[in-house]
């Protein structure tokens, strides 16, 4: 599918004005790109509000967002991104969310896609971008992504996951869903498609290639434990909702025959 990108140059609007567009980037200690990255999600439509999430910040981030134009929530405690979302959204006004990383510009061409399928319709736009997926042993977070897509009865999404920013919601997903469920991306993907919500992948920007390399602890990276123990979570949640099979057939097996 595809959506014309072509807006006019933002115009602020009023301060009492709803805006159509609620741009969420939660940072932490991210002042050396925070500016960019709010100076292009200001350009993604004419009626546009930038919330950035400043948690755990010992630089000057929040000062950064706030000169470069933005709404600044202030933390003194790291929230974690997923966590940062949620609140962000809490404080949200827009019909859309659209939600990005203070480490990561993306020129705004490359996001007003997300923004402008939510407004003709689809109620989440993914990222497309599958991950390093042509490798002999590919990455287990992508594995679990095309996995979840799977189990979900959308294998169409591949690896196509809310883990991944650019992504928008429309104002029913929060509203039917809440604001909670953000917090564990994979889960909220989960309840969206099961809640018969329309979800689409609009369009790939090939954020690998932006993402910092993390530290590993041990030889493990820390944040792929976590993004794992998410889907398993989403998994969990999936089989309570269809039953142990997800809903899908044993074409008459009749396993509970078979005793020890």
């Amino acid at each position: 599918m595809r959506f014309n990108t072509k807006l006019q140059t933002r115009r602020a609007p009023r301060s009492d004005a709803v805006p159509a567009v609620s741009v969420i980037i939660p940072a932490m200690n991210e002042q050396k790109t925070i500016a960019a990255v709010v100076r292009e999600a200001l350009r993604v439509h004419p009626s546009c509000e930038v919330i950035v999430v400043a948690n755990g910040c010992r630089d000057r981030t929040a000062e950064a967002a706030e000169s470069a134009g933005a709404r600044v929530l202030r933390y003194e405690q790291p929230l974690g991104h997923d966590v940062g979302r949620s609140v962000g959204t809490q404080a949200a006004r827009g019909q859309v969310m659209l939600y990005l990383d203070g480490d990561m510009p993306i020129k705004a061409p490359e996001l007003r896609p997300f923004a402008l399928a939510v407004l003709g319709g689809v109620d989440v736009a993914l990222n497309r971008y599958n991950g390093p997926v042509r490798l002999r042993q590919a990455h287990p977070v992508v594995q679990a992504k095309h996995a979840l897509n799977t189990l979900l009865r959308r294998p169409d999404l591949q690896g196509a996951s809310l883990t991944a920013v650019p992504h928008a919601l429309s104002r029913r997903v929060v509203d039917l869903l809440g604001t909670e469920c953000l917090s564990v991306p994979p889960l909220a993907l989960a309840q969206a498609v099961t809640a018969g919500l329309r979800v689409e992948a609009v369009h790939e920007v090939p954020v690998g290639r932006l993402n910092r390399r993390r530290a590993k602890v041990d030889g493990i990276d820390p944040l792929q434990q976590v993004v794992l123990t998410d889907h398993i979570q989403a998994v969990n949640w999936y089989l309570s909702e269809t039953g142990p099979r997800g809903g899908r057939t044993d074409l008459g097996r009749e396993r509970k025959r078979v005793r020890r």
